[in-house]
């Protein structure tokens, strides 16, 4: 029969059995015990942008923890307001910091608010993530504890001069805001424009507290500039108020270019508002492109209906890439708290003394900070914008989506990236290798005032006025300008070849350029001035330009810009040429020299003693008195010239000697016989001076072409004041050189290759330039004769129109343009054209 078990045996199985349960769940919910992370955040919720990074905030960590349950740490939010203000960034840090201990700031929003906030951090070894403060200012900080969890503004000047490049614009104004986000990426952008050749003439700086007057007043000035292309970087809420004063007073319309940087082009289009987009209508922008997804698409929805729950009050926003840098940012933040662990969480108090009695006195040290700097640094993962990591605390940069802003919004025409520069798609299959540079890889571009033709960038602030074109006024060479006054109509005509080439490059530029020609000449006629007075009225902006034979010189150059030369520049001197053959009945006997006459006549007889000597005692013609002997022997000798000789030779050795003598004598007749056509036929020219050096050093007169700087280049040679005559045209200039040192005139001239070769054009058979010619930058003359004036004749004379023969002679001139003037490209590319046209 079975024992019935005691009640006390069964008490004590449930007790165990109780004792067991308990242990488990004591030991599952250690397991399951998370550890709380404070942190905080530092953003601008007064803006939209402000609360659009908070939402993405709280959804990532909402969706990372999903993910995680794992995770024995959770990051705990304490959220402060800047109220857009640094000293409100600053105090928002120092409280998080001092009261609430965090391990980590996320923000502040602006790159100005961001300088301080990221000072406390190191002193607090505190890291500061902050995915919108892009100034390249920041990173001269060069702080550890600094995260930048956005582009670098430093990243997107490439991708602005590739578009300034891209349409031929030689010029661009920075419009900026005058604090350190705006001051930050204007040397980069600088540098980025010059890279591509494009000038910066002038920088706008525009204060975050500007009134509309003030506005209005710097666009104003912009206006009475010749650029008309603008780089537009500073916060949206001025730049919204910079585009609607430039539409009012129609500075966004036809003719004007406007280009956005990221920040700028991000958070107005992010949030379309039709009455901003409407201001600005034609304009560019770049931002970085994020690849969509679906993933991404998936949290555009859930992130709209979330915002609108969070801020009922904001209609209409649009999540931006902000928005998207402040999930990812989260979620690393997150990621590197739990890889950096939970041991040292604390802060270690400041030894003070007791006179210090200031916060940042007081301030503590995080002891995890290393430990999450270290983590943050090796963060590697991918996240809405793409793979995300961090070098050197800098997020790494991605293509560049180029935006050109259309109705309500931006339409997307291309995009750029640092290896392939500007393209239409981004694809994996796309084989290009080169960069481009080209605007034809965009989409159509409609510009402000609603057109798709690429404005040139510039224009000519004249208020309907003319272009005022300084000519110079003198007496000789109308060849090159010539200005007539009519006394009955009082009108003024202005011919000659530069202006026919001026009046070429004009007509082919693709615009339009109304101008008008003012001599520079007083009230009776005469000229007012040298060139360099001319030029210098350029500069003090009494003329919008000089056309002319107007030369490069170094002291013209530091007052104006110098278009592309048409000709060759440079001074040569041009001195009297002589005849060397005298015309006398000797002539016959400058063929050969008087060695060469003694020696051939010592041969003659020599020849004729040794024919006689082989052939007299076996030939018969060779015998006989001793004088018909002598006279057969010489005669035989002199015949050969002719080979008329009568007699013949019988020995053997005789014909040899004969054979050698004929071949000689045939070089010797051929070479005379040339030599005297060439003498009797060409002239011999000679120069009369072949040194520049013999004119100074025999003290002789030299002369040079009224108001021409080659008067200093021989006073530097050292050439006496005394010693220089002056003339004023090619008439005078040959009266001078005729005359020559002894009776009034001069020696030599000297004057700029394009007049020496217009007189040589006249005057070719009797005179000469000397090679090489003498540069203006310095260098001396070299002692050389060449002919060239006679290729000077033949290309003249080889010219289509004979009545302007001298033209293609022609070697130097230039136009002269106030510095920087955007005509300068312009006109240069042309003159190049039309010279390629006229000397092909």
């Amino acid at each position: 029969m079975k024992k019935i078990p005691s009640k006390p045996s069964l008490s004590l199985v449930f007790f165990f059995l109780s004792l067991k349960i308990w242990f488990i769940e004591v030991l599952v919910a250690q397991n399951t015990a998370t550890i709380p992370v404070n942190v905080g955040v530092v953003l601008d919720l007064e803006f939209s942008g402000g609360n659009i990074g908070l939402t993405c905030i709280n959804m990532a960590l909402s969706d990372f923890y999903a993910t995680h349950s794992d995770y024995k740490t959770r990051l705990v939010l304490t959220t402060r307001n800047s109220g857009n203000d640094v000293v409100g960034a600053a105090a928002a840090a120092l409280d998080l910091i001092k009261n609430f201990e965090v391990q980590a700031i996320i923000g502040p929003t602006t790159s100005t608010q961001a300088n301080f906030v990221i000072e406390l951090g190191e002193k607090a070894q505190v890291p500061v993530i902050s995915f919108s403060a892009s100034s390249p200012s920041l990173t001269s900080i060069r702080s550890p504890f600094f995260f930048r969890a956005t582009q670098n503004d430093s990243t997107q000047v490439n991708a602005i001069s590739a578009l300034v490049q891209a349409f031929g614009w030689r010029e661009a104004v920075p419009i900026y805001i005058d604090n350190e986000y705006g001051e930050g990426v204007i040397p980069y952008l600088t540098d980025a424009l010059q890279a591509v050749d494009a000038r910066v003439p002038y920088r706008s700086v525009i204060s975050p507290s500007a009134t509309d007057d003030q506005i209005v007043s710097e666009l104003y000035k912009l206006m009475t500039m010749q650029t008309r292309v603008f780089i537009v970087h500073m916060f949206p809420s001025l730049g919204a108020r910079v585009f609607a004063k430039a539409k009012e007073i129609g500075m966004v319309s036809e003719g004007y270019v406007w280009i956005m940087t990221d920040g700028l082009t991000a958070e107005l289009l992010s949030s379309p508002n039709a009455s901003i987009t409407n201001t600005m209508q034609g304009a560019l922008g770049v931002t970085p492109y994020v690849p969509r997804t679906k993933d991404l698409e998936t949290f555009r929805i859930r992130w709209k209906r979330k915002f609108q729950q969070d801020n009922p009050d904001i209609i209409d926003a649009e999540l931006n890439i902000f928005g998207l840098w402040a999930y990812d940012a989260a979620t690393a933040l997150a990621l590197a708290v739990e890889k950096a662990g939970t041991e040292n969480l604390g802060f270690q108090k400041a030894n003070v003394s007791s006179n210090s009695s200031t916060d940042l006195a007081t301030l503590g040290v995080s002891l995890n900070g290393p430990n999450l700097v270290q983590a943050l640094s090796n963060i590697t993962f991918k996240g809405l914008t793409g793979e995300y990591l961090f070098d050197n605390g800098q997020l790494q940069s991605s293509a560049f989506q180029i935006i050109n802003v259309n109705g309500n919004g931006g339409r997307e025409i291309g995009f750029w990236t640092s290896t392939k520069g500007i393209v239409k798609t981004l694809n994996s299959t796309n084989t290009m290798t080169a960069y481009s540079g080209s605007n034809s890889d965009l989409s159509t571009v409609i510009w402000p005032g609603d057109t798709t033709s690429v404005t040139k960038g510039w224009e000519i602030p004249t208020n309907g006025k003319k272009l005022r074109i300084g000519v110079p006024v003198k007496d000789g060479f109308s060849e090159f300008v010539k200005v007539t006054r009519d006394p009955s109509s009082n009108t003024t005509t202005v011919t000659g070849y530069c202006i026919d080439i001026f009046y070429s490059v004009v007509k082919a530029l693709p615009y339009a350029l109304p101008y008008e020609y003012i001599p520079f000449a007083k009230p009776d006629g005469e000229t007012a001035g040298t060139y360099n007075d001319l030029v210098y009225q350029v500069y003090l902006k009494n003329f919008d330009a000089v056309v002319g034979d107007t030369t490069i010189v170094f002291n013209r150059s530091q007052y104006v810009d110098f278009t592309l030369p048409y000709t060759e520049s440079g001074v040569s001197m041009i001195v009297p040429i002589v005849d060397n053959n005298s015309k006398n009945a000797w002539v016959f006997l400058r063929p050969l020299t008087w060695d060469l006459w003694v020696t051939s006549f010592c041969f003659f007889i020599f020849i004729g003693f040794v024919i006689w000597v082989l052939e007299h005692r076996i030939n018969e013609d060779f015998r006989g008195p001793a004088s018909h002997q002598a006279g057969t022997s010489f005669w035989f000798s002199f015949s050969t010239m002719v080979f008329a000789q009568r007699e013949t030779v019988v020995s053997n050795l005789s014909r040899a000697v004969v054979i050698i003598w004929c071949f000689v004598v045939l070089i010797l007749t051929q070479s005379y016989t040339a030599s005297l056509t060439s003498l009797l036929t060409v002239q011999q020219l000679r120069p009369t001076v072949t040194d520049v050096h013999e004119l100074i050093k025999k003290g002789e007169y030299v002369g040079y072409q009224e108001g021409s700087f080659v008067k200093g280049i021989l006073l530097d040679l050292g050439f006496a004041e005394s010693k220089l005559i002056v003339y004023n045209s090619t008439e005078q200039w040959d009266d001078l050189l005729s005359k020559g040192s002894g009776n009034g005139g001069i020696a030599a001239a000297f004057d700029e290759v394009p007049y020496t070769r217009l007189f040589l054009s006249k005057y070719c058979s009797k005179y000469a330039m000397i090679d090489p010619t003498f540069k203006t930058d310095g260098f001396g003359f070299v002692s050389t004769f060449t002919p060239l004036h006679f290729s000077v004749c033949n290309v003249s004379a080889m010219f289509v129109n004979p009545d302007k023969d001298w033209l293609a002679a022609l070697c130097c001139d230039f136009q002269a343009f106030p510095k920087g003037s955007p005509l300068v490209p312009d006109v240069s590319e042309e003159i190049q054209s039309v010279i390629d046209i006229l000397f092909p």
